[in-house]
């Protein structure tokens, strides 16, 4: 058994879903699982829908429809039961935004965007069909089974695992959906943003498969990020453990919480492209050398720094960092970089304006808080002068730290 999973960028346009036809084609022996993600920017496009519908600002789902219906009417006869079946998806988004929220952001948020994937999965299997490749439809709702954490839920593994061996057999062909899974009310929950990794390796897991191919719109993993770095180089392989750094410090062709059900259970994990198939790609597993062993650079952008101090300026002690700690984890942020003096604390988090808001007028209840945004944070793991002359340059540098393997810094763009 083998899982393939194939992000948005794979399937943004009717060529994009042809491509991934004939790769399964050429590529394909069963049994196979393959997740996929929703279609390009869709899920940006319902996160719009999500806002504005959430501040009462009139959401529209046209642009959502043109997109998906357009590719329709290139991969298949207007007559095909999938217009139907897209449809029908549509309406419940247009059900769900009829009437106000009745519920928190994050709960609305996955109720609608969840639908993305739904839409590419429908789409894709039924082009698969239509190309003579006999898949079964899966919707993951049915088999990841999570609790209620809206946006970022925890999975049920013996839940999951229960359903993954009830639903999936050894003898097919199967797709679904990456990202999305239930909870036992069955109310839909998303596993974070670029979450499809982490299903397909839940279903790795739990199918025990000899491999899991992530299908990228690059040769593999990178050392940098070409879109800020002209002279990033393919990683051939390298280990569990230094895949889970530079997924933690926010390498985005790895979603961080996708490594360790592989690596618990020493299942390889392959980065390939889908436009160079018969490339190699970086393969990871365990205990493997970094090669070629280079400088790694991270390049998270949309950054807020928030400094904290006591009104009356006295230090910042346990007590002060076990309730800022507390209020990051209630509004669900993850801390990028962090760095205490006497009597301040620094956190540098992503800058989501749903929950950053919030977090900053409760901290100010009893905190001296400022902040800058707009910021980016670098992160080099196995750094070396050069590589950090590069990144340094006439850059203005709010914050840096240093450890023997990673060092960061916080500038503003």
């Amino acid at each position: 058994m083998k899982v393939y999973k194939f992000g948005g960028a794979s399937v943004k346009d009717a060529e994009g879903v042809r491509n991934i036809s004939q790769l399964l084609i050429n590529e394909c022996a069963e049994p196979l699982v393959i997740v996929i993600s929703a279609m390009g920017k869709t899920t940006n496009m319902l996160e719009k829908v999500v806002n504005d519908y959430y501040s009462n600002n009139s959401p529209n789902l046209d642009k959502v429809k043109l997109y998906h219906y357009s590719i329709l009417e290139e991969l298949f006869d207007k007559s095909h039961s999938i217009f139907d079946d897209v449809n029908n998806l549509f309406v419940e988004i247009e059900w769900a935004i009829e009437d106000t929220p009745t519920s928190t952001y994050a709960y609305e948020y996955d109720q609608i965007v969840s639908v993305g994937e739904l839409l590419s999965t429908k789409i894709v299997s039924a082009f698969l069909d239509q190309e003579g490749f006999a898949n079964k439809w899966i919707d993951a709702r049915d088999i990841i089974r999570t609790d209620n954490t809206y946006r970022n839920a925890r999975v049920d593994w013996q839940l999951t695992k229960y359903n993954i061996a009830k639903y999936i057999s050894d003898s097919e062909v199967f797709l679904t959906q990456g990202f999305i899974g239930c909870t036992t009310e069955n109310f839909t929950t998303t596993l974070g943003r670029e979450g499809s990794d982490f299903t397909a390796a839940i279903l790795g897991f739990a199918l025990d498969a000899e491999e899991v191919t992530i299908w990228k719109d690059v040769d593999g993993m990178l050392n940098a990020d070409p879109r800020y770095f002209d002279d990033a180089k393919l990683l051939n392989q390298l280990s569990f453990a230094e895949a889970i750094e530079l997924a933690y410090f926010g390498a985005k062709v790895i979603h961080p919480k996708t490594i360790q059900p592989l690596k618990e259970k020493n299942i390889s994990l392959r980065i390939k492209s889908f436009l160079n198939p018969k490339e190699e790609g970086t393969v990871i597993f365990d205990n493997a050398e970094m090669e070629p062993f280079l400088p790694s650079f991270i390049i998270k952008e949309n950054q807020i720094l928030i400094s904290i101090s006591a009104n009356d300026l006295s230090f910042i002690v346990e007590d002060h960092l076990s309730y800022i700690f507390s209020l990051l984890a209630k509004y669900g942020l993850g801390i990028n970089m962090m760095q205490n003096s006497a009597v301040s604390f620094s956190v540098c988090v992503d800058n989501d304006s749903q929950k950053i808001l919030d977090l900053i007028s409760e901290l100010k209840e009893g905190f001296k808080v400022q902040y800058n945004d707009q910021l980016t944070l670098c992160t080099i793991r196995h750094y070396d002068q050069s590589a950090i002359d590069k990144v340094v340059d006439e850059k203005n540098i709010l914050l840096e730290q240093k450890s023997r393997q990673t060092i960061q810094f916080v500038f503003s763009n």
